[in-house]
């Protein structure tokens, strides 16, 4: 597991990705603090790290990255932390366009080679 605070390569998510399953990374993004955990079996787990490190659960997201794949389809909204009905989201997606379009901008800035 690491915590991604500057920057990392497409090349380097794509070896992240091989190791665990082959062609998704499981990542966590702190939105208000800009920054996203990735590499471990279990959002849950990048979850936690993120917490001990003082980010509060209101802020974190967990997505699914496919290092292989581009636009669109780069980035999946889907976790079971994402189900918050006290934040008005009952599903595994984030249904908050305005947050969806936050965690993008967030990948966008931490992986060097998205566009």
């Amino acid at each position: 597991m690491q915590i991604v605070e500057n920057k990392i390569t497409m090349k380097e998510l794509q070896q992240i990705a091989e190791n665990i399953f082959g062609d998704i990374i499981k990542a966590v993004v702190d939105v208000e603090k800009n920054i996203v955990a990735i590499d471990a079996e279990l959002h849950a787990d990048l979850e936690s790290i993120l917490l001990e490190k003082g980010s509060l659960q209101n802020n974190l997201w967990g997505i699914n990255l496919y290092p292989f794949e581009a636009d669109e389809d780069f980035i999946e909204f889907d976790s079971l932390i994402n189900i918050r009905p006290s934040q008005n989201n009952r599903s595994r997606g984030v249904e908050n366009k305005q947050l969806r379009e936050k965690i993008i901008s967030i990948i966008k800035e931490k992986i060097s080679d998205v566009a």
